[in-house]
């Protein structure tokens, strides 16, 4: 049973990523799945989830309007960036209730 992240990356302002959280050994539409970040020093804050029965989203507020989360299947959970910010460097983590990745390293710089 594991969350495994990808799409990470370097990307200037303004530009786009696209994050992947593939889960293996259960399905996830039961479950609430969450994105959070976490930069050196301090702490994991949560960046948006998506409830499994009802598909409801929930955003930061400093992200609102520029991120996109959605679950594409059972076992995949994806986190649209856009228009990304400086702001938003920091190693991105999927989670579904205790079960947490490991992370992926988002950098906008320029």
């Amino acid at each position: 049973v594991q969350l495994v992240e990808s799409g990470g990356g370097l990307v200037q302002p303004g530009g786009s990523l696209r994050l992947f959280c593939t889960a293996s050994g259960f399905t996830t539409d039961k479950y609430v799945m969450s994105w959070y970040r976490q930069v050196p020093g301090k702490e994991r804050e949560l960046v948006a989830y998506i409830i499994g029965v009802s598909g409801k989203t929930q955003y930061a507020e400093s992200v609102k309007d520029r991120f996109l989360i959605s679950r594409d299947n059972p076992t995949n959970t994806t986190l649209q960036m856009n228009n990304l910010e400086p702001e938003d460097t920091a190693v991105y983590y999927c989670a579904a209730d205790d079960k947490w990745g490991q992370g992926t390293q988002v950098t906008v710089s320029s």
